[in-house]
């Protein structure tokens, strides 16, 4: 085989926008992208995705497409002082030739506040049209300021269809290896979205010395791609999201597929368990009070045996919960009684409910009237517990689901019996 001295994704790269695959929604049809290159006007936009999905190569073809002069850094290795100089080279070029300039910025949320704010006066001037890229939510991650004049475009992790067309490609470009349909399948999964991962992994292989290879070979010959999961980003919370709606839709499968996603990405299992506590009190609660005492239990063996002994527990409470009947009514109870607080929080208890230590007290009617409620025959008093300036509310609503089926037979029995011993009020 003749040697390739390019690396082989750039061999690759596509050469125009019609040849890029798997971002259909921007560069087909009305996509955004499409519409600017027709246009002509290309303003500043921000492209937002996953690695390999193809940002850098969507910035250079649209510098192409457009006449624009291409500029190219990476916040990662670029300071204020390299892009002075690229705005002054651009203000210059636009003066001597009327010409633009695009200025890709790879990994831009990883320049600090001042950083991004430098790109403001350039960007609202005109002397660059600012195409940034980011793996992180632009909303968390950049200045307000330049979020407003930058249009944000989400780019998808490549699907099955697109990172199969990529590798079919690369494989006609090395010649020197086959793989059977299992194994392209197998290693387009492993490529998990990533399109440039894909493409190094095949030109592992062209130097691997074997011609024919199958699913066996290639688990034998390919480490399985790090999973996508940044513990201080957007994976982290898309994850646990998911986690707790799967929970909550008692997805029981999906529950634990999220979980273990998260577990094999290195996430702490502490945290895990912390929002395994506060699902089983805020969307199951007395539904099935027994919840709230896995997850602690939980929690308990945790800190006694540490990982990975004691992960085997987390699966176990993920599929208690995800089994569990489920009922938000102390939750929406909490947060209507909390909202009646503030409404009436300056309200006095009525007197016959408050202790009367002085006699000053007893003079002014404190405890008069209130009825020991086991000193009843049936324990039970029906007396207004609430301001005498508030009507009664009705604030927690049990649900006919688990153990408030129980609680509603109970709160009824009690509604009954205080109208029964309040004529009927």
């Amino acid at each position: 085989m003749e040697k390739i001295i390019k690396p082989l994704a750039d061999i690759l790269r596509p050469t125009s926008l019609n040849e890029v695959v798997g971002q259909d929604h921007l560069l087909k049809n009305k996509g955004a992208i499409k519409l600017m290159v027709e246009s002509g006007k290309v303003t500043s936009f921000l492209l937002w995705g996953p690695p390999g999905c193809g940002k850098t190569t969507i910035a250079k073809l649209m510098a192409n497409n457009t006449n624009l002069y291409f500029e190219n850094v990476s916040a990662v290795f670029s300071g204020v002082a390299d892009l002075k100089k690229i705005f002054n080279e651009a203000e210059l070029r636009q003066k001597q030739e009327g010409k633009g300039t695009l200025l890709f910025v790879d990994e831009i949320h990883r320049f600090n506040r001042s950083q991004q704010d430098s790109f403001l006066p350039y960007v609202e001037n005109g002397t660059v049209i600012l195409v940034g890229a980011t793996t992180a939510n632009p909303s968390f991650e950049l200045n307000s300021a330049l979020l407003s004049r930058c249009r944000v475009l989400v780019l998808k992790p490549l699907d099955f269809d697109a990172l199969r067309t990529i590798c079919i490609k690369a494989l006609e470009e090395v010649k020197n290896i086959s793989l059977t349909e299992e194994a392209i399948s197998l290693l387009v999964s492993l490529s998990d979205g990533d399109g440039r991962y894909l493409i190094n992994m095949v030109e592992s292989l062209s130097s691997c010395g074997i011609k024919e290879i199958d699913e066996k070979i290639l688990m034998e010959l390919v480490s399985k791609k790090s999973l996508s999961y940044d513990k201080d980003r957007d994976e982290h919370y898309n994850l646990i999201s998911a986690l707790h709606k799967s929970l909550r839709g008692s997805d029981v499968d999906a529950a634990l597929y999220y979980m273990a996603r998260m577990l094999e990405g290195g996430e702490d299992p502490r945290y895990i368990i912390r929002r395994l506590v506060r699902f089983s009190f805020e969307d199951i609660s007395l539904a099935d009070p027994n919840a709230l005492n896995q997850a602690i239990s939980v929690a308990t063996a945790y800190e006694r045996l540490g990982s990975p002994e004691a992960e085997l527990a987390i699966a176990g409470l993920v599929c208690y919960l995800a089994t569990a009947p489920k009922s938000n009514a102390v939750y929406s109870a909490y947060k209507d009684a909390r909202a009646l607080a503030k409404k009436y929080g300056s309200l006095m208890p009525p007197k016959h409910i408050l202790n009367a230590p002085t006699k000053m007290m007893k003079d002014l009617g404190y405890n008069k009237g209130y009825i020991y409620d086991h000193d009843t025959e049936d324990g039970f008093s029906g007396q207004n517990y609430f301001p005498d300036e508030m009507q009664r509310q009705k604030i927690y609503k049990p649900k006919e689901i688990g153990f408030e089926r129980e609680i509603n037979k109970r709160i009824n029995y009690y509604d009954d019996l205080r109208k029964k011993k309040n004529n009927g009020k």
